[in-house]
Order: structure tokens, then sequence, then C-alpha cells
């Protein structure tokens, strides 16, 4: 681990600075570091594989749940922007596997405070820059501390007082591009802006944010995070700000192991499809975790009976569009949302340029009558209400056993399969038992949704011909449809 000395704050971030404008430049100028990515919690495996086939490195799954690290160059950095089953991502600027925690509060935040002025932060605001660069490229950098990117900020930007452009060597060498006719003033104006750049560099805005787990720890996750952020200020002599920051430093620290890390996403990515949102929405990248786990091909015929927002159809008519998508629901404001999301994301594709449509039906039915001819469908995969804001945990015992019945009904026997996502594993486990002769449970993944501990289970089809054993047996669709009216839009946050 490199040191650096209290007054060499400046010379890092103008190295940082520098290796980025090489890279942005030279593709043969590249810095290798190691990214780490929240996922959601139980496919972190999946995501490992993900990682293996779009990016080509072995990725290794964190101590804590919920994270994997991978190592990366920097080329290949807007490829990561690209997976699809991560939540959040950063450059990790140092890690300890065993950080010897002192007893003593004191002692312990006081050496926390030491450490930020020996972190090696060079090639980690180096990579943070180069990603703001990628961003505002894209086009899909969010607002709020930023400035929008402008077809005239070339000319603007100079003449913006620093205060209101905090960041960024971009910006102030964009200032620099408009005297480039001027020959003779070239020099001049390449002065000024390194000038200009270590002056926006001490007027970064950041935040630091602790996310701490264990019960062995003598601080709490503030006083980690205000000491340390402390700490940061005086070394870089960056502006405190828990709101409009331009860096937000991670301090991830899971028992005795402990990672240093700088944000390089301002919202999760798994907020990428959905523009119409429900009461409980599913996020994306859960969506690809269940459809990853049934392994669509192509010509498959997919179905989400219960589809929400339709946030399960979307995300496989984009990631795995050699299938063919069913979505519906009982609830025509359901139907309404995914039908808008669909639309919101068919537009977007037409804007970029790229084909419009979308291998997705969407229609309002009966999910224990589906309109849908007997073993025509190769995979199942919804959201079931958990009864806790949609349904009730009472009606559950009814209307699990006939939708199972039901999806079994419209699934191939023998090949067919269903991924299955409810917190009510008590009631799924009594149904799944009745259903022996239709239905054979392969595996669970455990998930944490919005909090609360639940299932994705997947199922297979057995051959048993429906209509012809045991377990097909007609229940009263009175009651079935009485509990469907209370399960609309039961996505989960």
């Amino acid at each position: 681990m490199s040191s650096q000395e209290g007054g060499a704050a400046e010379s890092g971030l103008n190295a940082a600075a520098a290796s980025t404008s090489r890279s942005a430049m030279n593709d043969g100028d590249v810095l290798a570091v190691t990214i780490g990515a929240t996922v959601p919690t139980g496919f972190e495996h999946t995501a490992a594989e993900e990682v293996k086939e779009k990016i080509g490195v072995d990725a290794q799954i964190g101590k804590d749940r919920g994270r994997i690290y991978f190592p990366i160059t920097t080329d290949k950095l807007s490829q990561v922007h690209l997976l699809r089953s991560v939540d959040n991502l950063f450059v990790v600027v140092a890690e300890y596997d065993h950080y010897p925690f002192k007893e003593s509060k004191e002692e312990t935040l006081t050496e926390m405070m030491q450490l930020a002025s020996k972190l090696p932060w060079t090639d980690a605001l180096a990579v943070w820059k180069l990603n703001g660069k990628l961003k505002k490229r894209k086009g899909y950098r969010k607002g709020g501390n930023v400035t929008k990117a402008k077809s005239n900020c070339e000319v603007t930007d100079a003449a913006v007082d620093d205060t209101e452009q905090p960041k960024l060597p971009q910006a102030l060498s964009a200032a620099g591009s408009q005297t480039k006719a001027e020959s003779t003033a070239a020099m001049e104006t390449s002065t000024t802006d390194s000038e200009e750049a270590e002056t926006a560099a001490k007027l970064l805005k950041f935040r630091v944010t602790c996310n701490r787990a264990g019960d062995r720890h003598s601080f709490s996750s503030n006083e980690a995070a205000r000491d340390f952020g402390g700490a940061v200020q005086e070394f870089f002599q960056w502006k405190a700000d828990m709101t409009k920051f331009d860096v937000e430093v991670l301090l991830n620290i899971h028992n005795e192991e402990m990672v240093i890390g700088i944000a390089l996403t301002e919202e999760s990515l798994h907020r990428r499809n959905i523009s119409h949102f429900g009461p409980t929405t599913l996020r994306s990248t859960l969506c690809y975790g269940m459809l990853r786990l049934c392994k669509p091909q192509a010509s498959d015929i997919i179905l989400d009976p219960m589809c929400g927002t339709g946030a399960i159809p979307l995300e496989g008519a984009i990631e795995f569009n050699s299938s063919f998508y069913v979505a519906g629901d009982n609830n025509d404001m359901a139907v309404n949302r995914t039908v808008n999301n669909v639309c919101h994301i068919q537009k977007r594709m037409a804007e970029k340029g790229g084909a419009s449509g979308l291998p997705i039906d969407t229609i309002q039915w009966d999910l224990c009558n589906l309109p849908i001819r007997t073993g025509s469908v190769d995979i199942v995969v919804t959201d079931m209400p958990f009864g806790k804001r949609m349904g009730s945990r009472k009606k559950n015992w009814d209307l699990y056993p006939s939708c199972l019945r039901e999806m079994a009904r419209v699934c191939t026997p023998g090949t067919g399969k269903a991924v299955l996502l409810t917190q009510d594993k008590k009631c799924f486990t009594k149904a799944i038992s009745r259903m022996g002769g239709l239905w054979k449970r392969l595996h669970t993944v455990w998930v944490n949704v919005g909090g609360l501990h639940a299932g994705v289970y997947l199922l297979k089809r057995t051959g048993g011909v429906f209509g012809q054993t045991p377990e097909d047996v007609y229940e009263s669709r009175g009651t079935v449809k009485a509990c469907g009216d209370e399960n609309s839009d039961k996505e989960l946050a």
C-alpha cells in the first residue's frame, strides 16, 4: 500500500487527472483497478457468472452478502455499467481482510483518521473522473448536483463562477478548447487551465458513507463516517456536503474486513427499466437473477401471470430477447402500468436508433383461469403476493394451490419450469407438497427483498398429464377470484 505525505493531496489529484486524460486519449494507456459491486442478496454467484461471461474476469464474492469484487482495466469501464445483475458500483481504494480494530473507540477512530492520508487514492480518483466523462458522453448522468451537458458548454463554462462549477477538470479543459484557434495564446490557456484545475479540485464536494456489519466494533457507523470524513476533508481540502456531493467515499466494514472505495453510480442501476412504478415494484436486478436461474432459450414462451408493473418481462425482453413474453394481471391499473413501461422502453430504444419493438404481449386476465392453451408455455416467472402489502396471508392459503395448479396446466409437461418469488414460505411449502404429481422443487435461492427474507424457488414440471393426477382437484373459483382481486401490482421494491 503506497503512502502519501501530508502536503501531497493536490499532487495526487493532478496525477489522477493526468492519468485519466492519457487514458481518454490513448487506448493503450490504461489503469488496472478493482471494482466492487452490490448485487441482490443471494444472487452473488449469478453476478459473478455474468462478470465472467461479459467482461472475461473472475469475480470474488465478498464476505459480506450482496457484494462482489473483480479486476478490470479502465478501457473496459463502460462495459461494467452494462452489467444487468449489479445495483451499485464503486472503485476500490484499499481493502483489508483483517483490519486490527482496537478495543478502544478513541484509538480506532484515531487510526482511521491517520489512515486517510496514507491510502493510494490516485488511481481510484482517476477512474472516478473517467467514469464521469463516460456518463456525460452517454447522457445518463442524473441532475441535482451535476450540471447537464449542453451543446454550447464550451462557450459558457469559462464564464461560470468556480463555486457553480466545483468539478471537474473536464469542464475546465473544455474552457481551454474555445481558444484553440488562437495559437499565440495556447500556452497561456494551458497554464491557466492547470491552475483552475487545482482550484476546482479543492472545491469538490464530498461525503463519506459507512456501511457496517458486526457486533464487535467499539464505534458506530456515524462516528466512523464523521471522523474518517474529517480526515479526508483535511487531506484533500474538499468541502463536505451530505446531499449535493460530487464524490462519495465508501467505508464498508464487515466484522474484521474493511474496504474503502469511491462510488461510480449516483443512482442504483436496478431502476433502469421502470418509469411507471406501482406500490411494490420489483428491482430489475432481481428480475435478471430470476430469469437467469431458469436459463431461457431461443423461441421459449415465458409467462408472468402476476406481472404488476411488468419488471420481469421487460428485463427478459431486453436481455433474453430471443424468447417471447406474455405478461398479465387481474388489475387494470397494473396492466396499464406495464403497457406504459413497455412503451417507455420502446421509445428509448427508437431514440437510440435501435429496433423499437419488444417481444411482449400484455393482457388482463383471471390468474386461475388463464386464456392459454394447455401445455403451451415453456417457463413461468413471477413474483407471488407476500400477503403483506398486497393480499393477505390467509387468502394465500387458497390462492397459492390454485395458481400453482393453473401454472402446471399451461406449462409443458416434462420440460416446463417455474421460478417463483415469495416471502410466505410456510404457505408456499404446503402448496408445493400438495402438487407432488405436477411440480418438483429443484433449487431455492434465499434473498432479501425490501428487508424481508424471501425465497426464489426453481420448480420443474413433471411429466404427469394435467387432469390425470390426484392433485388436479377442481376448487371453487369464487374464493380464488375474491383473493385475486386483492392481488394486483404485487411486485416488491
